[in-house]
């Protein structure tokens, strides 16, 4: 792509490899036409672009200039411009914006967003902002956020349409039209009855290919599928993407309609869900933010616990290597395959681990399944640890003898079986122990394999070599 001397010679390239650099040009060219005051250049070029981008651009403007550039735009789009910026970010600008201004903002918000803001805000800028809030905004605001952080209810949103059973295909059109400027999505209505309660769903092709006097329902879909508003917000991006859905309708304990999850706030917990997964398979704390907005306090407890422990977890590596001193002394050769044994073994116990930490989160197995599966891990593990150990057999005797190679031969199969079933086994346990499985990989099943393949390494050594 050539690249633009301007602002106005700026095309967006999805094929282009220099989205960083495109990025870096154009909030550099905004900052400078603003400070020149040409405003109206940057307006023109901002309502023409993509919100998403727009945000993108915001993001690498210091605060002065975004803000400026911000507020050049449509109230609506201020408000969903807010939505795609970080966490950080948002607060940096509900820092600048005055009460009122806020309000504004906030109003033109989609309901989960707006929650979403809010509940970032401390107590005192709560307080300060309820007042210049609707009656119906500050009851929407004051539901979204009194749910529990990870539940349905925390991402779901209250911008939802609903039919009553008794309309006609034709009223119900006419209401749904009246509905589509507030609903997160129409395509799928939410049959309710007069106390709210969901007694069916309605998609939008549905209802215009029914014949105009036919009752909605007659061709509504009396069993919907959808979750309680108090579960775990996995189950939503579970069952969103299983039944294949645009939205996934949310019920108190009652029955009643209380909100919905679109496909794209699954998306984004499937995302998060992903990204604490990875997290804890490298055994790392939480990080509320992003990498590059975490503090250096913030990303440095979010590691040093498992480090530390792991440490005194890899004394007993030492300490196995202590109580074979006399064996290691005898026959030195022994050392040079150490490093490559214990690795081997950390090495297919993260394998397993992966497979089975994955196979449980995506639903594919349950720890029900561990007995059939264990066996089937026992045969590729040992088939595995043969294949390793006729590698290595021939590297045996030409650094050490017959002998050697038959110990290191030996203890590859043995300790690739071991790390193989402790990388299985503990997504299991942790399962069972009501615990994220994720917890059970990485690190700690090399730690544990690094101390079992130690102890069974010259164990077999001193077995092998004393006959």
């Amino acid at each position: 792509m050539t690249r633009p001397t301007t602002l106005a010679d700026f095309r967006y390239d999805p094929d282009s490899d220099d989205d960083f650099i495109d990025t870096k040009f154009v909030a550099i060219e905004i900052a400078r036409l603003l400070s020149e005051g040409d405003t109206q250049s940057v307006a023109d070029f901002l309502v023409s672009q993509e919100i998403a981008d727009v945000a993108a651009w915001l993001e690498e403007l210091d605060t002065a200039p975004a803000m400026q550039a911000m507020r050049l735009l449509p109230l609506h789009d201020q408000a969903e411009v807010i939505g795609y910026l970080r966490p950080a970010s948002q607060m940096i600008v509900a820092a600048q914006m005055g009460r009122r201004e806020l309000a504004r903002v906030m109003s033109a918000m989609s309901h989960d967003e707006r929650a979403d803001l809010f509940k970032q805000l401390d107590a005192d800028a709560q307080e300060a902002l309820l007042p210049s809030l609707s009656q119906a905004e500050r009851e929407d605001l004051r539901r979204l956020a009194a749910f529990e952080e990870g539940t349905v209810g925390a991402v779901m949103t209250s911008d939802y349409a609903t039919l009553r059973p008794e309309m006609t295909t034709s009223e119900a059109l006419e209401a749904l039209r009246a509905q589509a400027v507030d609903a997160e999505t129409i395509y799928t209505a939410y049959i309710v009855d007069a106390g709210r309660a969901l007694i069916g769903v309605l998609s939008l092709r549905d209802l215009l290919i029914a014949r105009p006097r036919q009752k909605v329902v007659e061709i509504m879909d009396g069993e919907p599928i959808y979750v309680r508003a108090e579960a775990e917000q996995e189950e939503a991006a579970r069952l969103i993407a299983r039944y294949d859905l645009i939205a996934l309708p949310v019920c108190d304990a009652d029955d009643r309609l209380v909100g919905i999850v679109t496909a794209d706030d699954a998306m984004d917990v499937a995302e998060e869900e992903v990204t604490e997964d990875i997290y804890k398979g490298s055994t790392l704390g939480p990080i509320e933010t992003s990498v590059k907005d975490a503090t250096i306090v913030m990303l440095y407890k979010a590691r040093i616990y498992w480090l530390v422990l792991l440490v005194f977890g890899n004394i007993f590596s030492g300490a196995g290597i202590a109580a074979f001193e006399e064996t290691i002394a005898a026959h030195l050769a022994l050392l040079f395959f150490l490093p490559l044994l214990i690795a081997s073994g950390g090495n297919a116990g993260t394998q397993s681990a992966t497979l089975m930490v994955r196979a449980l989160a995506t639903g594919d197995v349950r720890p029900m399944d561990f007995g059939r599966l264990l066996g089937r891990e026992v045969l590729i593990a040992l088939a595995l640890g043969l294949t390793m150990a006729a590698a290595v057999a021939v590297i045996g005797v030409w650094r050490g003898g017959p002998e050697i190679a038959v110990v290191v031969s030996l203890a590859m199969v043995v300790i690739v079986l071991m790390g193989a079933l402790i990388g299985m086994s503990l997504p299991f346990i942790f399962a069972r122990l009501d615990r994220d499985p994720a917890a059970a990989s990485g690190p700690l099943v090399t730690s544990l394999a690094d101390v079992l393949g130690v102890v069974m390494y010259f164990s077999i050594a001193r077995v092998v070599l004393e006959i």
